[in-house]
């Protein structure tokens, strides 16, 4: 799962990239890598890496967040301390991409620096959302996707849910419906992410054999929000 220096995550508005690009930060770091995390997403201002930034930097993760991130000023802004992280390669960098094309044109600002480094691109389906729910839907939103960042997609992620009300069920059903993605396109399954307590009751073999990514709840609804 972590075999990359720099990661990747994008995905369409509702995959829920986000939260699964903190909590594998958040493993990187666990498993004792030297930890970046950078917020792409210069699109959605709701969804915000900046959510999670205690718990990252309680963790020992650095976060590198636009300006203007998590106030009321919503300006498109990368922030300039990216390229330090192409620069230093000690760190294990994931980058949380905005959805759509949109926000993976941000991406291929680095096209240069990404492609001639150690990547790996994520794509992150959330088979209960109308724009991902079927095979050819999904096939759809990653060429957009490869399109806006001029990046292939290298692998699949299967973050299928309902939030609160999701079941090791909906996961196995969105699994279905990604693999014939996967068989298609030729682009591995090489994870499953959900709630720990959905995920406890699952296996690698029930889903591909693709690698297990248990999360906790970091992202939050902006209605939410303390």
């Amino acid at each position: 799962m972590f075999e990359r220096r720099i990661n990747i995550f994008t995905g369409h508005f509702g995959s829920g990239k986000t939260e699964v690009a903190v909590n594998y930060a958040l493993k990187l770091a666990e498993a004792n890598f030297k930890t970046a995390i950078v917020d792409f997403d210069i699109i959605n201002p709701y969804f915000r890496t900046a959510d999670a930034k205690d718990e990252l930097e309680k963790n020992n993760i650095h976060v590198i967040l636009p300006m203007y991130a998590n106030t009321n000023v919503d300006i498109p802004s990368i922030p300039p301390e990216i390229y330090s992280m192409f620069q230093n390669k000690q760190y294990k960098v994931v980058l949380d991409v905005g959805g759509d094309d949109l926000g993976a044109k941000a991406v291929s600002r680095f096209k240069e620096e990404i492609v001639s480094d150690d990547y790996e691109m994520f794509f992150v389906i959330n088979t209960k959302r109308i724009m991902t729910d079927t095979p050819e839907k999904i096939m759809e939103m990653i060429a957009i996707i490869e399109d806006g960042a001029n990046i292939k997609v290298t692998k699949l992620i299967n973050n299928s849910n309902l939030l609160e009300e999701t079941t090791p069920e909906i996961l196995l059903e969105g699994n279905k419906i990604i693999a014939e993605v996967s068989e298609k396109s030729g682009i591995p399954i090489a994870i499953t992410a959900g709630m720990t307590d959905v995920m406890s009751t699952l296996s690698s073999q029930q889903l591909s054999d693709s690698e297990l990514l248990p999360m906790s709840k970091l992202i939050h609804l902006p209605w939410n929000r303390g």
